[in-house]
Formats: structure tokens, sequence, C-alpha cells
């Protein structure tokens, strides 16, 4: 059996629900729900944050009786585990939903098709793959973290024309116009965590905090610092949030450091370096599902070579820097045309003078 129109119409609204959650959720999935019945939405919700009602229990509760015999639309297949909260198959098999359509499996090994299931032996009819590719996209750092046990690893970077991110001499305020830097903040909501290096917390003494003027969990910022240089008067050290600064492990942290209240977490080297895998590996540990990296080009430059990102957020202003200008990577001599680092788009628009691109590797 296919998908029609109207099923279309309420899968689409769960997900326009469900994006509601993407500055709130972490490290939960973001998620949106509909209930209908004979040709109409009764009920409607989304997840808000972890540890309070999923999707379906809001969904369910204004649907109210009118559930009966329904249809609910979820962006994600329904969990069929305890955690903080109760199974909510359990919550659609007791208001007996005629039928279920869920986007995408939940690849979390505690669902993982088990909701699918259940809802199955219940009697209830069970579809799955509706704009599947559109719920991916809402929660590709959670299935990235489920899947194979790291984050989503987006490098945002401001460019002119000629591909330049500052001055010879480091200057880079402001490359991108106001409404750029006001649609990063958007972008850094939804991260669990900015991450940058050591040498642009010594040039520029960033905040990498949120500030778009709603009340919102500060994403914790993240310092890679193989030697436990970071002053500990920096700014990002003395805001609201969790700070974590990795270190070579073999290398001793500074008392006064500890005393800062960051979390220092030491980690193996790789080339003379942090290693950036076991970061990553680290960091999804600690249930980070997206890591918005505003960093230099040596660390931007270092995740490409590596192979770890997962999608660049450019901001393209529309001046020219010059010859002499740094360039946002970092990245070995290549002698060799197939060598090239391929990218594929993903959406690009303009926001105020700028555009804004976003593209992510076109790996095999």
């Amino acid at each position: 059996m296919g998908f029609n129109a109207f099923d279309y119409k309420c899968m689409a609204r769960a997900l326009q629900l469900a994006r509601r959650g993407l500055a709130t959720t972490h490290p939960n999935p973001r998620v949106g729900c509909v209930i209908a019945r004979d040709s109409e939405i009764v009920g409607e919700g989304w997840h808000r944050k972890a540890g309070e009602a999923h999707a379906e229990i809001h969904a369910l509760n204004d649907a109210g009786d009118k559930a009966v015999g329904g249809t609910a639309y979820v962006t994600l297949e329904p969990c069929s585990h305890s955690g903080r909260t109760p199974p909510c198959v359990d919550a659609l098999i007791d208001a007996k939903v005629a039928r279920v359509v869920f986007a995408i499996e939940d690849p979390n090994p505690e669902v993982n098709g088990n909701g699918f299931q259940r809802l199955q032996k219940a009697g209830i009819e069970v579809q799955s793959g509706l704009m599947a590719t559109e719920a991916k996209d809402i929660n590709a750092g959670f299935l990235k973290r489920m899947r194979r046990g790291r984050p989503w690893v987006r490098i945002k970077l401001a460019q002119s024309m000629d591909g330049h991110i500052a001055l010879a001499n480091g200057s880079s305020q402001w490359i991108s116009g106001s409404e750029s830097r006001a649609d990063v903040q958007n972008w850094r909501a939804r991260s669990d965590a900015i991450l940058t290096g050591i040498g642009t917390v010594l040039a520029d003494d960033p905040s990498l905090n949120v500030r778009n003027g709603e009340s919102v969990n500060q994403p914790a910022r993240i310092i890679i610092d193989s030697h436990w240089r970071t002053p500990v008067n920096a700014r990002l050290l003395n805001l609201a949030g969790n700070v974590l600064i990795a270190g070579l492990k073999e290398k001793p942290v500074p008392r006064a450091l500890r005393k800062t209240g960051a979390d220092c977490i030491g980690l193996p080297s790789f080339e003379g370096r942090v290693d950036m895998d076991a970061v990553l590996c680290k960091l999804a540990e600690r249930g980070f599902n997206e890591i918005q990296v505003e960093a230099g080009a040596t660390l931007c430059g270092t995740l490409i070579h590596q192979g770890l990102v997962d999608e660049l957020l450019i901001y393209q202003a529309p001046i020219i820097l010059g010859g002499a200008a740094i360039s946002p990577f970092a990245l070995p001599r290549l002698d060799n045309m197939d060598d090239r680092v391929h990218l594929k788009w993903v959406d690009s628009r303009r926001i105020g003078k700028d555009m804004r691109f976003r593209l992510r590797p076109a790996r095999s």
C-alpha cells in the first residue's frame, strides 16, 4: 500500500513540528507527531526537551478520544523501551489507533525495529519510509551517533569571493554581514557543542555562545588544545555553559586550568596533535549529536583531510581580500587532480548581502 496526498500533508506537518525542537531536545532526536482521522488532523505534538513527554504523547493528549481508529504520523519510529519516559508504542496501542506511519527507523539499539514489531503484533497497520530524506536531515547527528559512534561535524566559515577567511595579519571582523551573523546564531543553537582550536582562542578570544535573544540551552564549547595553553581568563571559560578542553594525555594539565572548572580531557596523539577521531568518539560517548566547528585553517584542514567532516556551512560575502589573505583550509599540496576533495550541493540561499552555501562531502 502506497501513500496518498493526505499522508504526505500529515507527515510534512509532523516534520514541521519536529523542527521546533531543533535547539532543545539534545541528546534526544527531534520528533514530531500528527494524529489524523477521517482526513482531518485531530492532534499534534513534538518532543520539546529530553526527559519530558515524547511527540506521540503530546499528540495523543491533544487528540483525546478522536485518536481511536485514527492514524499516527511520526517522524521517527516510536520508542519501545522505558527510559526517562514510558514506551510510546504502549501509548499508541492503548489509544487504539488503527495505523501508524513513521518516516525512518530509530537506529537506537533499544528501538531499531522493535517499535514496528510491537505495533504490528498489537494488530496496528504500520508503514515506514514516508518523507524519509527530510526526516534524516533533521536528525543527521542523532542517526550518525547511533550508527557510527560519532557526532555530525559541520564546519562554519565566512569567506570572501576569492576564497579567503582573513587578511594576512589575521583580521577577519567582519567578512560576513549582520544578517549572516544572526543566521549563525540559529545554527549554533541547534548544535550540542561549538568546537574551536587553541589558535583561534589565543588570536580572537571568542565567546562561541548563542546570542539570538531567545532562552536556549547554551551549547558546550570545546577547545582543541594539545599542550593545554588555554588562558585561564579566556572569555569562553567565563560564560554560561560547559567547556571541554581536549589535550594530549601525556602532557600534564596546569593546575590553574583545572581550577577554572573546564573539563580537561586527555586523549591520544596523531601526528603530534590530539587525535581528532578520538575527540569525536569521546563526544559521542557523552551524547553529543551535532558539533559546529568555528576554527582556523589548520584545524578545519585537518578535519577535511582526515574525512571527519559531514557538512560545510559557508557564508560568502561580496568582497575581495587579495592574494596574501588566509585560505579556509590548510591542506597538503595536491599534485594529482584525482586527489581533489569532492563536495555535493545541499542548498544555497541569499542571506542579506551574502550567499549561504551548504555542502557535504561526496563520499562514495
